[in-house]
């Protein structure tokens, strides 16, 4: 592709040498100079450990056919240069034309929010294919193309990962792409290029604040999604925001939505609405309402947390057309998502759940949930992550220890912080008058799941939170294999075989 064309596809490239004729071939982009051949487009992105305009004169030594830049300190004699408003969000345009843009030869669903983005995107393309359709999924967990499941590493690709994953879904015929799209993302124009058909909006309480600074920084970075979906796009399709109508910011997004948008919630305003709700150790039933329209909906899933999903994915699903015995039956035969709020499935006579929860809110319905249909007490197993919002560990702290019977403070994956450092942060929560939770202290989370187990009596339930899915955990530098459901597994197996020896 010539660099004139390839660059006609954004309006960010400011500036370019006088006398480049945008005539050369481009025959690859990459932002990493190592990966730079003969003839390709190298983008100089500033990141946190080092910065791509550093090494200009490695990509033009490897064969570079100009690099793009943000900073003019670079527009120097020698090098075949064009300028950036932003390096990433050029990098994001010129990888979607450069592999045929992908994204608009699908559907793309885009759901951003701080809690449940895993569970919503999962019932999306459940239901999707459960009405026959062909899903892309990309998300915490894994990123999937059909039936073919291929890790990941973060929630929202960065730029190539991405765009070679939308063009790899177009290839293989995918009628649809639902992707987690986090606030990071958007703020590093990770999707840059990429036409969404849908926006979802799940809900806001503060995370990430060590990223975005404050809460009003972390909404304008999820807003973006929203002010983004553009009603004169290049695709055809309907574009439309689905918002959760129960949320304090919802009345902004919409007033930010240039495309018609669709409420959901429990509010009567709300445009879809779940009634009559009835949570039980079972699962979840309510009566759903649109449009003086309704229908059952029953789940095996847990507490009203997963309310909210399944209403932003149901909304979804109608704004599809998709009938509704179609969506009433993949929800009644939806399995939880790995990590969140899923069983141990050991025959004990106690139960243990690990759930993903690492924010305030996500904490509190964890321990909420698991009070709907707890006979015994609630041990809660919990940590904070090292060089993450520290302000929200002490929140964190009071939710566990007031609502919970016992209480033991963990790590989860302090990086190179001191675990004990973290720990005094989550304790400054838990010193008040309302915490009515016999707490603990543990640093080795190996041994406060044991410490947890060995304590359960019949009927209580123990909850270990904070890293849900992941099978790992990082102590300083390295990254070590540990996976909560194998660790509970194990200690609940041992205390019943030791059960088992006395009787």
């Amino acid at each position: 592709m010539k660099l004139e064309a390839l660059t006609s596809n954004t309006d960010d490239i400011i500036g370019r040498r006088p006398d480049m004729d945008g005539q050369q071939e481009i025959l690859g982009i990459v932002s990493d100079s190592r990966k730079v051949k003969e003839g390709y487009l190298f983008v100089a992105v500033k990141g946190e450990a080092a910065d791509g305009h550093d090494y200009i004169q490695q990509a033009l030594r490897q064969g570079a056919a100009a690099v793009v830049i943000e900073d003019p300190a670079y527009c120097r004699e020698g090098v075949p240069w064009l300028l950036a408003g932003s390096s990433r969000k050029v990098l994001g345009e010129l990888l979607q034309a450069f592999l045929d843009e992908p994204s608009l030869k699908m559907r793309v669903i885009g759901v951003t929010g701080t809690n449940g983005k895993t569970t919503v995107t999962n019932m999306i393309a459940h239901i999707l294919e459960a009405n026959g359709k062909k899903v892309g999924l990309m998300g915490t967990i894994h990123n999937r193309i059909g039936q073919k499941v291929l890790p990941g590493s973060l929630t929202t690709p960065d730029c190539p990962e991405l765009a070679g994953l939308f063009s790899e879904m177009a290839k293989s015929g995918m009628e649809y792409v639902v992707m987690e799209v986090s606030s990071h993302a958007l703020a590093q124009n990770r999707v840059a290029g990429v036409e969404f058909d849908l926006g979802v909006f799940t809900n806001l309480t503060q995370d990430h604040l060590d990223f975005h600074g404050t809460m009003e920084e972390y909404l304008a970075q999820k807003s973006r999604l929203f002010s983004s979906l553009d009603p004169m796009g290049k695709k055809s399709d309907k574009k439309m925001a689905i918002l959760n109508r129960d949320d304090p910011v919802c009345d902004e997004l919409s007033d930010l939505c240039r495309v018609p948008f669709i409420t959901y919630g429990l509010d009567p305003r709300s445009m879809v609405r779940a009634e009559d709700i009835r949570l039980s150790s079972q699962g979840i039933q309510y009566e759903l309402t649109y449009l003086r329209k309704s229908f059952p909906v029953r789940m095996q899933l847990h507490g009203q947390f997963n309310v909210y999903n399944s209403l932003a994915a149901i909304t979804v699903a109608l704004v599809e057309g998709i009938p509704a015995e179609t969506i009433q039956q993949a929800l009644e035969n939806m399995k939880p998502v790995p990590g969140r709020f899923q069983r141990v499935e050991v025959d004990a006579p106690f139960s243990v759940f690990v759930d993903y929860s690492h924010t305030p809110d996500s904490l509190k319905n964890c321990i909420i949930t698991a009070r709907e249909f707890c006979m015994g007490r609630i041990i809660t197993v919990f940590g904070a992550g090292g060089h993450r919002d520290r302000t929200k560990r002490p929140l964190m702290g009071g939710i566990a220890a007031r609502l919970s019977d016992i209480c033991i403070i963990t790590s989860d994956n302090p990086r190179d912080e001191r675990p004990e450092d973290i720990i005094d942060d989550i304790m400054q929560g838990v010193r008040d008058d309302k915490v009515k939770a016999a707490v603990f202290r543990e640093p080795d989370r190996h041994q406060a799941i044991g410490m947890a187990i060995g304590m359960a009596l019949p009927e209580d339930v123990i909850l270990i939170c904070g890293k849900g899915h992941e099978d790992y955990q990082i102590i300083g530098a390295e990254k070590h294999h540990f996976d909560d459901r194998e660790e509970a597994e194990a200690f609940i197996r041992s205390k019943l075989s030791k059960v088992q020896i006395k009787e």
